[in-house]
């Protein structure tokens, strides 16, 4: 099992620029009343920087390692998403649901389908159904069923994120939790966006929306590497175990 110090060591330099830019948002904590392309930079700015962090460790990574791949085209949707949302009031709302509803897909097929874990499946499945059935009072025209495919969608990707979290892998602690929980902080942090628009006001919703958010989307790309660095630790190790039998 990879270290948490190794993780530490060999990740926290790479993540400095998203904690920074994160930094910046919350500091300048611009208007959504007024939304211009600067507010639409400073917002994707930390999202940006985690398609630096998947960069920074190589092409060579990328082209070995397809669910990275998937989790950094994820990233470019949800930064397509995130400028949409900043002109929802003019009508872009359904646009960046569209964005937001393709990086689900693709951080699903990242996730994979095994192990299958249907009690997960039954936990998110039920989440997502209660979820729906408050908010569907409040739906009209369109978002009633936009709405409904969106946590269909978001639903089956946490569905897919929680059932690799195994407690007999020793993997576990590093790989699949960190996905886990970058996609339970999706989840709360999208119904959050949902009843704020939909339903009545929550009490600083922004700070929770975009806090939960980044916090997701950034466990969510260290998902990515973190796997990757758990399989070369695999496979090392099977190698000195088929030395030791020699």
């Amino acid at each position: 099992m990879v270290s948490p110090v190794t993780v530490v060591k060999s990740e926290g330099p790479k993540l400095v620029p998203f904690f920074k830019a994160t930094c910046v948002y919350f500091v300048l904590w611009l208007p959504t009343s007024s939304p211009s392309w600067f507010s639409a930079l400073i917002k994707c700015l930390p999202i940006f920087c985690l398609w630096v962090f998947l960069l920074a460790h190589g092409f060579s990574f990328l082209r070995a390692n397809s669910n990275a791949r998937k989790i950094l085209a994820g990233l470019i949707f949800s930064s397509l998403g995130d400028a949409f949302l900043i002109w929802q009031e003019q009508g872009y709302f359904s646009h960046g649901l569209l964005m937001f509803a393709i990086t689900h897909v693709l951080y699903s097929a990242a996730f994979g389908m095994r192990p299958l874990n249907p009690a997960a499946g039954l936990l998110t499945g039920g989440v997502s159904a209660v979820s729906y059935a408050l908010l569907y009072p409040y739906l009209s025209g369109p978002f009633t069923y936009l709405v409904a495919v969106y946590v269909a969608l978001i639903g089956f990707m946490g569905w897919r994120a929680i059932a690799g979290v195994r407690l007999t892998d020793d993997l576990w602690t590093w790989t699949r939790l960190s996905a886990c929980l970058g996609a339970v902080l999706f989840m709360a942090s999208d119904l959050t966006i949902a009843v704020n628009k939909f339903c009545f006001p929550v009490p600083h919703s922004r700070a929770i929306i975009m806090a939960t958010y980044y916090a997701a989307q950034m466990l969510i790309a260290l998902s990515a590497v973190e796997c990757q660095d758990a399989a070369n630790a695999a496979a090392a190790a099977q190698v000195v175990r088929e030395k030791k039998r020699m």
